[in-house]
């Protein structure tokens, strides 16, 4: 599904320009990863925003971040990566969450930086990238010539919470199971820990009624956008890539400044493993939201204020016209 999906809750920021990239694979169809960009909603430019959403979400989740962006004079860009959102599925149920490798994430965003936002979005550029996106972004931070001036993370992926037992173990047992051709099989529990999350009641992703409400009319519109229960094979991916995130010195390779913003109260991935890591960065600070679940720029107002006072800080001109 390439076009966007507006409700009267959510509706689709005006001007947007939407497309796919068609990828190639080895001994497989090319799947095909969405994308939409949005010129800035004022005169003055300040630069691109690429928007790098965490797993199970999609493009429609961040309109309300468009239009944040936009009135701070930035053009925007996002994308669904592939194996959700409108790309192509990676599993025959559509619900489960697979990828291979992240090093096929890293493949779209270079596809996309190169395709799509060199070619037609002014620079600089910036990345703003939630959990799993912060993951990817990160990778993309220790390139030579990365793209980015600089990056803003939402609760970066740095370590998942509730892992049955170490990463390590967690990653052998996933790694064998993948080995024996079972790595499109979701999670045990997946499925239901998906189902109680559309339940406001007891989420653990955000404590605003109302965006999670917005979020749930997407879905009832477009079920096909919706994502549950991840793979053992996109667990093993997971992990293969935090390994190499946690290495010591990984933290001290990053080309690019970056602040990180962790969510005081977060049940998904680890506050305090970010903290490790900004300790690490010679370029890296992080933030502490308090009362925030997982899903900061889904938050509360006063939470998702305090997020914006972090960018405006960080990023050079995103001070918001108030009158725009």
């Amino acid at each position: 599904m390439m076009e966007l999906v507006s409700t009267p809750q959510n509706p689709a920021p005006l001007g947007a320009t939407v497309g796919a990239l068609e990828i190639p694979r080895r001994f497989r169809k090319p799947v095909q990863v969405r994308y939409a960009h949005w010129p800035s909603g004022l005169k003055e430019r300040h630069g691109t925003v690429c928007i790098f959403p965490g797993r199970s979400e999609y493009i429609e989740k961040y309109f309300e971040v468009v239009g944040d962006l936009r009135r701070r004079g930035f053009y925007v860009v996002a994308i669904d990566w592939r194996g959700q959102g409108g790309s192509t599925r990676l599993t025959r149920n559509p619900l489960k969450g697979h990828v291979r490798s992240f090093d096929d994430y890293q493949t779209d965003l270079s596809r996309l930086m190169n395709d799509v936002v060199l070619p037609d979005c002014p620079p600089p550029y910036y990345a703003l990238a939630h959990s799993m996106g912060g993951t990817i972004a990160l990778k993309a931070a220790t390139m030579r010539g990365s793209w980015f001036e600089r990056m803003v993370l939402s609760a970066p992926m740095i370590r998942i919470k509730g892992l049955p037992g170490s990463d390590a173990f967690t990653a052998k047992v996933t790694g064998a199971i993948s080995a024996f051709g079972l790595g499109r099989v979701a999670v045990p529990g997946g499925m239901k820990v998906y189902r109680d999350s559309q339940i406001f009641e007891g989420n653990i992703l955000t404590t605003d009624a109302e965006r999670f409400a917005r979020n749930l009319s997407v879905l009832r519109v477009a079920p096909e956008l919706a994502v549950g229960a991840p793979t053992f094979g996109w667990v093993r991916a997971a992990l293969v890539a935090l390994r190499e995130i946690n290495d010591q010195e990984f933290a001290r390779r990053l080309r690019v400044p970056v602040v990180m913003l962790a969510a005081g109260h977060d049940q998904i991935v680890s506050s305090s493993a970010i903290e490790s890591f900004a300790d690490r960065c010679r370029l890296g600070s992080q933030i502490v939201l308090r009362g925030s679940e997982h899903e900061i720029l889904q938050e509360r107002d006063p939470i998702r204020e305090e997020f914006w006072a972090a960018f405006d800080a960080f990023v050079p001109g995103a001070k918001i016209k108030r009158s725009a």
